[in-house]
């Protein structure tokens, strides 16, 4: 069962739904999750956080319902994270966020971060919650993914610098 907000003390939702989600860390594990990244060094390349923040943020993401951990090595312990019910139908603000992201919060000449393919339909998905092209809600499990090259490499640099920085 979930955990119950911090404002439990009102019947608004998005007040209820701050509670939940209402950092940037925990936006950011949850896109990482939806990309596929599920093990905590992989988070903590490329959300950024510190390993305290991400820790604690695994946690109360845990608590509330969003995501559950799946040990994958006893020795030392080791845990991958995925989303549950709840996590996966947060996947349109997700979308709504990048819609948003992609209009109001970068210059005219940058490209489009990542680009989906609809495979239901085959086409562009466009940048918003329904497919541009056929006008069906998106779905994580019906998008192919492929990020702009300067958005890879971009994400490429993270993941190696966290790697020097374990290897140092």
């Amino acid at each position: 069962m979930a955990a119950l907000p911090e404002v439990s003390d009102t019947l608004c939702p998005v007040a209820r739904s701050q509670a939940v989600i209402g950092d940037r860390w925990a936006v950011l594990i949850v896109r990482e999750l939806f990309m596929g990244n599920r093990r905590f060094d992989s988070l903590l390349a490329q959300s950024q956080a510190t390993p305290q923040m991400l820790s604690a943020r695994l946690k109360r993401l845990e608590a509330d319902g969003m995501i559950q951990r799946n040990r994958y090595m006893d020795k030392p312990p080791r845990y991958e994270y995925e989303l549950t019910e709840m996590g996966r139908a947060f996947y349109p603000v997700i979308l709504a966020l990048r819609e948003w992201g992609e209009t109001w919060c970068k210059s005219p000449d940058e490209d489009v971060a990542v680009r989906y393919t609809h495979l239901t339909c085959g086409h562009d998905a466009g940048v918003g919650t329904v497919c541009e092209a056929c006008g069906e809600p998106l779905r994580r499990e019906h998008l192919k993914a492929a990020l702009s090259p300067s958005y890879a490499q971009e994400r490429a640099a993270r993941r190696d610098a966290a790697k020097d920085l374990k290897s140092a």
